[in-house]
């Protein structure tokens, strides 16, 4: 997919792997400018000099879940390269594959539950908070939320996960509402099952890789997604063809959502 985002200034959150890497890859070849924020210093660093060869790609560390550090990135991306004309928010986390951490409501524990709001929702906000303010006085700008499948439908054992995707799709809604007048459009995109590093269910070597033909088996279009999915839907929201798109979640799911799959 090819869009015309010529030296727009683009940052993404946790982008030194997985889906927010494929985003970076993606506008960098279309011609954003990029920046890699991202906890992960060792890996940040060697993405973005691997991605240097098609364009302006710098990694820069951020703790998404620390508001005066996001308020510092954010100036000083502004006094490096002038403004911010993108801000996809990828960064995120969810339960590792202990099934004390993937449990029901009764038994789950505080520590998951703070760790996943603040992370998947309340880092989100801080973001967007502190790139509002310069897209504001710009008159123009694109977010896009990363949220999930799970921010929209329910699933077992995960609530804290579930609570903080399903907020970062209602604060998305909000946001559109209210920057809508200073010329910003906000979006989401919605993931299914996508093979990640550390997959749980997908690949020989997921911790509970028993489950992946009945996890297909709700899939209609007969496969996972891929890290290039999701990052295409994500180009098309920062491109000019969703010039009239706003507040809206794009669910890239291969067609699990649409409805309960059964053979008969």
């Amino acid at each position: 997919m090819e869009v015309d985002i010529k030296n727009h200034v683009s940052i993404v959150t946790g982008a030194a792997q997985g889906i927010g890497k494929a985003c970076a890859r993606l506008m960098l070849k279309n011609g954003a400018q990029v920046i890699i924020a991202d906890i992960r210093q060792d890996i940040g660093h060697q993405v973005a000099e691997e991605f240097s060869q098609f364009g302006t790609c710098r990694y820069m560390y951020l703790d998404i879940t620390d508001p005066e550090k996001v308020e510092e990135f954010v100036s000083t991306v502004v006094n490096d390269f002038g403004r911010i004309d993108i801000l996809v928010n990828n960064a995120g986390v969810n339960l590792g594959g202990e099934p004390k951490d993937r449990t029901e409501i009764d038994k789950f524990t505080t520590e998951n539950w703070h760790r996943l709001i603040e992370i998947n929702l309340t880092g989100t906000f801080y973001c967007s908070r502190a790139v509002v303010r310069v897209m504001i006085q710009q008159n123009s700008g694109r977010i896009v939320n990363v949220g999930s499948v799970f921010g929209s439908v329910a699933a077992r054992k995960q609530i804290g996960f579930i609570a903080a995707k399903g907020g970062v799709h209602n604060m998305t809604k909000a946001m559109a509402l209210e920057l809508a007048p200073h010329g910003i459009n906000v979006n989401g995109v919605a993931p299914g099952s996508v093979p990640v590093a550390g997959a749980l269910f997908i690949g020989k070597n997921a911790v509970w890789g028993s489950f992946e033909q009945r996890m297909l088996s709700h899939i209609p279009l007969g496969r996972f997604g891929t890290v290039d999915d999701i990052a295409n839907a994500v180009l098309f929201l920062v491109g000019e063809g969703s010039t009239y798109i706003t507040g809206h979640i794009l669910t890239v799911d291969g067609g699990w959502t649409c409805g309960y799959m059964r053979d008969f």
